[in-house]
């Protein structure tokens, strides 16, 4: 069973809080994922941005929902219990509770009111509510993550379209600026000079792993299409021994074949495997090869600046 959206969480919640007993969020969200029959995996699974639990995420908008029509109410730190509207309406309990069952309650209105964005805004799965306007069925943060990841996925396809349409000399220093980024080489001064041009449209060398030098790890980049084979993986690795080396990083625009990981899994020595897709995410990630077009800071509640 893949993870509920918020709207799906909403009923089972209100359900829950029906014996009238206060729960505390870690206890309400434990009793979800139990009622959803989820696997410690889908427990554990993150948002992209990896600061929270996917379905924590997804039950504290539900959470938030209920509590904006006035069906639960908190009664104290990441405690909640159902309110007299809220019995009221699990007397007579609805199929679902979604977006367009809590416009009924003028408060969630008013809510609506004002947090909704316009037509032209709005991107992702909707839902008509009446005449009002079309409501995502998304909830806010998932919304956020989502064009997120469009956009990173996006730009690492340009990314790497750049990069192999690059000259030799371009890639060969867009590589050693993205090992100084990631902390390897020492200074770019001593990173440009340990890594080279091999002459076969790549290029190979031994940088220091850490600025001290106390240990060294041999590099070897290529700028193709062609994937990657376990022979080719396996001349990397005899280049170790000859280079003095029991690390390494191969690094390749292409992909590499299933038989080269596995091998790279078997021996003894530890070589690490870049690909063109991890080679872009890692551009992305260290700010090589791109730049900032606008920042947005989301913030939450402080509990512990409440907590008195």
């Amino acid at each position: 069973m893949s993870i509920p959206d918020y709207q799906s969480l909403m009923l089972p919640l209100l359900e829950l809080l029906g014996d009238g007993r206060a729960r505390h969020l870690n206890e309400y969200t434990s009793e979800l994922a139990d009622k959803f029959r989820l696997t410690d995996e889908e427990r554990r699974e993150l948002l992209p941005s990896g600061n929270q639990e996917r379905f924590k995420n997804r039950v504290g908008w539900a959470r938030t929902y209920l509590s904006k029509a006035g069906l639960v109410s908190k009664v104290g730190r990441g405690t909640l219990e159902i309110s007299d509207f809220g019995k009221g309406v699990l007397e007579s309990p609805p199929a679902r509770i979604n977006i367009e069952f809590l416009m009924q309650f003028e408060s969630f209105r008013h809510f609506r009111q004002r947090s909704t964005v316009s037509d032209s805004e709005v991107s992702g799965p909707t839902e008509r509510i009446g005449d009002l306007s079309f409501i995502p069925a998304e909830d806010p943060i998932d919304r956020l993550e989502t064009a997120y990841q469009e956009l990173r996925s996006s730009l690492a396809e340009e990314l790497l379209d750049t990069v192999k349409a690059s000259s030799p000399e371009f890639f060969e220093a867009l590589v050693v600026d993205l090992l100084v980024a990631m902390g390897y080489g020492g200074s770019r001064k001593d990173a440009g000079q340990a890594v080279g041009r091999s002459g076969d449209d790549g290029i190979d060398g031994i940088i220091k792993e850490d600025r001290l030098g106390l240990d060294v790890v041999y590099i070897q980049a290529k700028r193709w299409e062609q994937p990657v084979t376990r022979p080719m993986v396996q001349g990397f690795t005899g280049s170790l021994e000859g280079n003095r080396a029991r690390k390494g990083v191969y690094i390749s625009t292409s992909r590499f074949t299933a038989d080269a990981k596995e091998y790279v899994n078997r021996i003894e020595k530890r070589i690490v495997l870049i690909d063109g897709e991890q080679l872009a995410n890692y551009m992305m990630d260290f700010g090589i090869g791109v730049t900032d077009v606008t920042t947005l800071q989301i913030r939450r509640i402080d509990q512990d600046y409440f907590d008195v």
